[in-house]
């Protein structure tokens, strides 16, 4: 794929800096909407086309004016609205090859198919995008770093484990979407039987919120200016929780940004980087 060549510009109005709204984070659906200039994309779809356009519709944008769709991994919380929409709106749809693989099923017949090698640089009109390497229990799970050339947001939930590569490509981003998902008591004392706690816990499960907020303090930087915890389980997790585990990171001298936590039920206001 040459550079640029995902999609023709859309017609759309210009817009100062990148903004960016988590549609819906959790382990019932998962959208990022990402734009800047005349480029915006979706991370993820996993709500059906109906309440993706739904979710567009309360921050004032619409699915026609979207110019592609990037996929993490299979999981259908992730990918489940992704063929609807790709074959209704002429989306291409941007994933590495074993994601299609594996979700081939779930997508269906799309649109128009991108495979990108994780770890690629895509050019896609107004925004560059670099996928990277998790760990998560799918084919080949990946996070992404979205940049305009002037500010970056990364985006990475769904992993068991933060790693080196992990830390290397969100340090210093102005904004980050990241895994916040359990915690680690209400886990340990909740419904779920000890498999699948076990799944939750282990390297290709989720990060729980002192991992997240671990993680956190090593890629923090003077750039950074919002920060959204997000995929928070609805069983093991409470959000005074994943925000208290976060803002342990404040003890230290280090520059303010803003911290948010994304809903399963609702799409966060549209946020801007500059």
């Amino acid at each position: 794929m040459k550079p640029g060549e995902v999609r023709a510009a859309l017609v759309i109005p210009e817009r100062d800096g990148m903004r960016f709204s988590v549609l819906g984070s959790g382990s019932r659906g998962n959208s990022v909407y990402i734009e800047s200039g005349k480029t915006a994309i979706l991370i993820d779809g996993g709500f059906s086309g109906k309440e993706l356009a739904k979710r567009l519709h309360s921050i004032d944008r619409d699915l026609s004016n979207i110019t592609a769709v990037c996929v993490t991994h299979e999981h259908n919380d992730h990918i489940c609205g992704v063929g609807v929409i790709s074959r209704r709106y002429n989306l291409p749809v941007l994933a590495n090859q074993g994601t299609f693989g594996a979700g081939e099923k779930r997508l269906g017949k799309l649109s128009r198919r991108v495979e990108f090698e994780t770890g690629d640089l895509i050019e896609l009109q107004d925004l560059t995008i670099r996928s990277f390497r998790i760990s998560h229990d799918t084919a080949d799970p990946v996070g992404f770093v979205i940049g305009d050339g002037r500010v970056t947001l990364g985006c990475c939930t769904d992993t068991g484990k933060a790693t080196r590569l992990m830390e290397r490509r969100l340090a210093c981003c102005n904004g980050l979407v990241l895994e916040f998902n359990h915690n680690l008591e209400m886990l340990k004392m909740g419904p779920y039987p000890l498999a699948l706690q076990q799944r939750v816990r282990s390297s290709q499960g989720h990060l729980s919120n002192e991992d997240g907020a671990d993680f956190l303090k090593k890629i923090v930087s003077d750039r950074l200016q919002m920060v959204v915890l997000a995929h928070l389980s609805d069983t093991n997790n409470t959000p005074k929780l994943a925000l208290d585990a976060a803002e342990r990171i404040f003890s230290s001298d280090i520059s303010d940004f803003e911290l948010v936590v994304a809903s399963q039920e609702r799409a966060t206001p549209l946020m801007s980087l500059i």
